[in-house]
């Protein structure tokens, strides 16, 4: 029976896939970003940052269900007051701005309201939601930190779609699992959390 159902799934997945409509263009856009830490031990505030990249979106027509997917480059982090606390002071470690540079792989679900009379065409909103791989590709100089190759984090956001090419979107980011962590304290680690706005041109 679940042998079945499993070969039903596939069956129905792959015809909807193949009617799906698959579009993609450049992306780009701001984001506004801090890290979570385990405990309340260094003061963190935000940065702004930006992103670049190609966004893609596959959808199924008539009922709005797609997937939204591509890849971007994101460069985001946070200011680190290290030298307030002695641990990290005493080697001469102080306040800095710890930048990230990552390789973004979003794969969300994606709903946009595409029956309106017409209006679609014009104007169409939508949400989006699902979870991205974040491979760590460089940061500046951090002494007192380390990072993982990747890690994994969850966004959320809604838009609009206008003329058919444009998408306008914001969101809100944050991350599964750790992507610094310090060197001196165990398992002292922090996650990225932020909102973004992006603006993606998307050809026909």
């Amino acid at each position: 029976m679940i042998r079945k159902l499993i070969i039903l799934s596939l069956i129905i997945t792959s015809a909807l896939t193949a009617s799906a409509e698959f579009r993609w263009g450049p992306t780009a856009g701001v984001n506004f970003s801090t890290f979570h830490w385990k405990q309340d031990l260094a003061k963190t505030s935000g940065l702004t940052g930006g992103q670049v990249g190609v966004a893609g979106e596959l959808m199924i027509p008539g009922i709005g269900f797609g997937i939204d997917l591509g890849l971007r480059y994101n460069l985001h982090g946070a200011k680190v007051n290290f030298g307030d606390y002695p641990i990290w002071s005493s080697d001469g470690i102080g306040n800095q701005n710890v930048w990230m540079h990552v390789l973004e792989i979003p794969f969300n679900l994606k709903f946009k309201w595409t029956r309106m009379n017409g209006f679609e065409q014009y104007l169409a909103p939508f949400v989006f939601g699902g979870p991205v791989l974040d491979i760590n590709v460089g940061t500046n100089k951090q002494p007192a930190l380390e990072h993982p190759g990747a890690y994994v984090s969850m966004q959320c956001g809604a838009g609009v779609e206008l003329l058919e090419k444009y998408q306008i979107s914001a969101g809100y980011s944050w991350g599964i699992s750790y992507e610094i962590r310090t060197k001196k304290l165990d398992n002292y680690s922090a996650q990225a959390r932020g909102w973004f706005i992006n603006l993606s041109y998307l050809f026909r």
